[in-house]
């Protein structure tokens, strides 16, 4: 199957939608077709068959986004069209490449502190244990 056919909604929200609120719809209104959530709505998920009948469709992988693709990934994606960064991961990715420079200094200055200390304890202790300044 294509990934072009393949909806960017996740299923595990369209799933967690249909079991809570799929009498009502909302499962629907979270995939892009509010005219079958509205329809779902006002008969109460077709008194109930047809909630079980989306329940079943969504967990299977088979239900359909407003797009016409199936709704197949766990997951929200990371990654949009073309493989392309959604706009909003991109300042997340950004603060934890800050992040892991900030680490990497920190882990620097610890070793430099470690090594000072290692070279004032192995230093000859003069008599009556005073060091020599450096």
């Amino acid at each position: 199957m294509d990934t072009a056919e393949i909806s960017e909604r996740s299923r595990g929200v369209a799933l967690t939608l249909s079991v809570v609120t799929g009498v009502f719809g909302g499962h629907r209104f979270y995939l892009g077709r509010p005219v079958s959530g509205v329809a779902m709505l006002l008969t109460f998920g077709g008194l109930g068959i047809w909630y079980l009948y989306d329940c079943i469709v969504v967990a299977a992988g088979e239900m359909r986004d407003g797009d016409d693709r199936r709704v197949r990934r766990w997951g929200p994606e990371t990654v949009g069209p073309a493989g392309r960064l959604r706009p909003g991961n991109e300042v997340v990715f950004e603060a934890v490449d800050a992040l892991r420079d900030e680490v990497a200094d920190l882990q620097e200055r610890v070793d430099f502190m470690e090594r000072m200390l290692v070279e004032v304890k192995e230093r000859p202790a003069l008599p009556g244990g005073v060091h020599p300044e450096p």
